[in-house]
């Protein structure tokens, strides 16, 4: 069963069990590998023009792999929102609307915490230092100037499996400890 399977199984799931909270978080995930589909499909339209619809459609499923890319930026789109709510509270708002930013916050957070189930396990900080202190050696990267060849190796063993901030501040400060 692919991962696109399994989160819409999920959904039926959530549905039968009047799941609200859970069907609705798993509509929108829903909602943006469709449309990462339909951007697939007219990209390889464009490239591909001989292609037979059947063949079109086949073609542009999501590998499992494309499933986690698309969950991973909405989870970051989720964190972003979350940090542009926890700025607004900040300001002295009167305390209904801060009220309303926290209860968004949450949603925000659980829609997360759904989600994050359908991604790998995520690495550790020591383990992510591990991988990209083997990078550093491979491409022999010396200061803060070689972030870009030691991200370059780094990326592909890490993708899906860490947040591309965390990994790029780790190599970072590894890098100017050199």
């Amino acid at each position: 069963m692919s991962l696109k399977e399994k989160i819409q199984q999920d959904l039926k799931t959530a549905v039968k069990e009047r799941g609200e909270f859970q069907s609705s978080v798993l509509r929108l995930l829903l909602a943006a590998l469709l449309s990462k589909e339909k951007e697939k499909r007219y990209r390889l339209s464009k490239e591909k023009e001989d292609l037979k619809e059947e063949e079109l459609v086949k073609e542009s499923q999501l590998t499992d792999e494309e499933v986690i890319e698309v969950i991973s930026s909405e989870i970051k789109k989720k964190k972003e929102a979350i940090t542009m709510y926890e700025k607004e509270e900040e300001k002295n708002l009167p305390s209904h609307l801060l009220e309303k930013m926290q209860g968004r916050v949450e949603k925000e957070k659980k829609a997360i915490e759904a989600w994050q189930k359908y991604l790998p396990k995520q690495l550790s900080e020591e383990e992510i230092k591990k991988i990209a202190r083997e990078a550093i050696i491979k491409v022999e990267a010396a200061d803060p100037k070689d972030m870009g060849k030691v991200m370059q190796e780094l990326v592909p063993q890490v993708k899906g499996k860490a947040d591309g901030g965390q990994v790029s501040k780790i190599v970072k400060e590894l890098l100017e400890a050199r």
